[in-house]
C-alpha cells in the first residue's frame, strides 16, 4: 500500500522497498460519468444485491456506495480471493500467505474513495487543499483473524497539484489500527501524540516523499468517526506535512504476510468536506494514466529505502538495515542524472536516481543510461519505463514525469539483484529532448 506505493518496511533488521499498491487500477479502473451515467469500463466487476467474488492478482470490484475495493497481490504467486457482501463489506475469502516476516508484504486487499492515481470514485469531495479543509472522518470496522501476520491501516495520500496520474509527491499519512506479528511502520519513532480521542506512537521517514505514520497504542478492531483531520493537523505541525498540498484518496487495507484469510471489513466510510462546506468539483471519473508509467504498473520510492505498501507508507519490523550510498553523474546536454543507492540487502539493492534540468530552457523528455560494472539485473524499476540488455540500461521518462522546468527536478528508481557485491555503475549519461 500504493503505492507505489509508497512506502519503507523495516523487518528484524531488514530494510526492504515494498512496490507499491498502484498497479491494482491500471487503465481499466476509471470510472467515467456522463450526465447521470456512470461508464464502468471492462475488468471491473459491479458489486450489487449478489455477493461479487474477485480473485486477480489486480482485480477492482466497484461497490455499491462509490468505492473501489482492490485486490491487489503485488508480491506473491498465491492466489487471494476477495468477496464483497453488500455496502462497503468485503472480506478477504481465500488466502494462505507464507511469506517471511523479516521480507515484503504478499498483498494489500483494501477499499478507497477520492482519486487513486488518476482514477476518482463518485462523489466524495476529494481532492480538497489541505489547508482549506474543513472536516475529514472516517469509520471503519473490521475483523481480525487471531493468526497471521499483517496490518490494518489506513493509507491516505496528498499531492501538490489536485490530480495526478501517477506518483503523489506528497506526504503519505498512515495511520495504523492494528498490527500483529513484529511489524512496524517506516523510518523510526519521532514521538507520540494525543488526537482525535486517542493516543498514537508517532513515526517519521524522510525520503523521496515523506511518510508519517500513526500507530494506535493499544490497538481496536474498529473507529466510529475518526476525527482524521485532527491526525492532518498535526502533521502540518510537524512540519511533515505541507497545507498547500491537496488530500486526494483515503485507502483503508490489509497488508499481509502470513495467512489473511478472514481479514475482513464490515463497513467503511471515508468523507471530507472544505471549510466552505462544498467540496471539490472533480468527483467523477478521470480515465488517467494509473501507473503505467513503470515497466510493471507500479511505482515505487527508492530512496526511501524500504517497502511501500498499505503501507506504502508502509510497514515491517524494525527499522536497522543497513544503508549503504554511493553517488556518481554524468552530464550530457541539459540535464545531468545523479544515481544513489539507498539500502541493500544480500544481492538485492535499491537505488534512486535524480534528474535535473541544467539547461536554459524546460525539456519534455529525458533518457538516462548506464552499464552495469557486473552481472546486475533489474527486478522493477518504476516512474520510467526500463530497457535491459546484458550490461546495458537505459531508463526513458514517462508522460507525467517527462517534463521538466529550468532547475527543476524529475525522479525514477529501481530494485536490483547482483551476485558479485557492486550496486553502482561508474558512470550515467542524460539526454534531453
Amino acid at each position: 500500500m500504493l503505492a507505489p506505493s509508497h512506502a519503507l518496511y523495516a523487518t528484524k533488521g531488514i530494510t526492504v522497498l515494498r512496490k507499491m499498491k498502484r498497479r491494482s487500477l491500471g487503465l481499466a479502473a476509471a470510472v467515467i460519468t456522463i450526465g447521470s451515467f456512470c461508464l464502468i469500463p471492462a475488468g471491473i466487476a459491479l458489486a450489487g444485491q449478489e455477493d461479487t467474488t474477485s480473485c486477480g492478482k489486480y482485480d477492482v470490484i466497484h461497490a455499491s456506495g462509490g468505492e473501489f475495493i482492490q485486490n491487489d497481490v503485488w508480491n506473491s504467486d498465491s492466489e487471494q480471493c476477495v468477496t464483497t457482501t453488500g455496502g462497503t463489506a468485503w472480506s478477504v475469502t481465500k488466502a494462505n500467505f507464507n511469506g517471511p516476516a523479516a521480507g515484503m508484504p504478499a498483498a494489500y486487499p483494501s477499499i478507497f474513495k477520492g482519486c487513486h492515481w488518476g482514477n476518482c470514485t463518485e462523489g466524495s469531495n476529494l481532492p480538497i487543499q489541505v489547508s482549506k479543509l474543513g472536516s475529514v472522518t472516517s469509520s471503519w470496522s473490521t475483523v481480525q483473524p487471531t493468526s497471521g501476520a499483517y496490518d490494518v491501516a489506513y493509507d491516505i495520500w496528498t499531492n501538490s497539484t489536485p490530480t495526478t496520474s501517477g506518483q503523489p509527491d506528497g506526504t503519505e499519512i498512515m495511520i495504523w489500527l492494528n498490527s500483529r506479528g513484529g511489524i512496524q511502520p517506516s523510518g523510526s519513532q519521532s514521538g507520540t501524540a494525543t488526537a482525535a480521542g486517542y493516543k498514537w506512537n508517532v513515526w517519521t521517514h524522510q525520503g523521496s516523499w515523506k511518510i508519517i505514520s500513526y500507530v494506535l497504542q493499544g490497538g481496536t478492531t474498529s473507529v466510529s468517526n475518526l476525527n482524521v483531520k485532527a491526525l492532518l493537523d498535526d502533521a502540518v505541525s510537524r512540519n511533515m506535512l505541507d497545507p498547500s498540498t491537496y488530500l486526494i484518496d483515503g485507502e483503508a487495507g490489509f497488508e499481509i504476510w502470513q495467512g489473511g484469510q478472514g481479514l475482513a471489513t464490515k463497513s467503511f466510510s471515508f468523507d471530507a468536506t472544505a471549510k466552505d462546506g462544498t467540496g471539490s468539483s472533480k468527483t467523477t471519473g478521470d480515465a488517467g494514466n494509473a501507473g503505467t508509467g513503470a515497466s510493471t504498473g507500479r511505482s515505487t520510492d527508492a530512496s526511501t529505502g524500504g517497502s511501500t505498501g498499505g503501507s506504502t507508507g508502509g510497514s515491517t519490523g524494525t527499522s536497522t538495515g543497513r544503508s549503504t550510498s554511493g553517488v556518481t553523474e554524468s552530464s550530457k546536454a541539459n540535464c545531468t542524472a545523479t544515481y544513489s543507492v539507498s539500502s541493500n540487502w544480500g544481492d538485492g539493492f535499491i537505488a534512486n536516481v535524480t534528474v535535473k534540468n541544467t539547461g536554459s530552457a524546460p525539456i519534455s523528455a529525458w533518457m538516462v543510461g548506464w552499464n552495469w560494472p557486473d552481472n546486475q539485473q533489474i527486478s522493477n524499476m518504476w516512474n520510467a519505463t526500463l530497457t535491459q540488455h546484458d550490461q546495458s540500461v537505459s531508463a526513458t521518462s514517462v508522460a507525467y514525469n517527462g517534463p521538466i522546468a529550468v532547475g527543476g527536478t524529475s525522479n525514477f528508481g529501481l530494485t536490483a539483484a547482483t551476485h558479485k557485491g557492486s550496486h553502482s555503475p561508474a558512470s550515467l549519461t542524460c539526454t534531453a529532448r
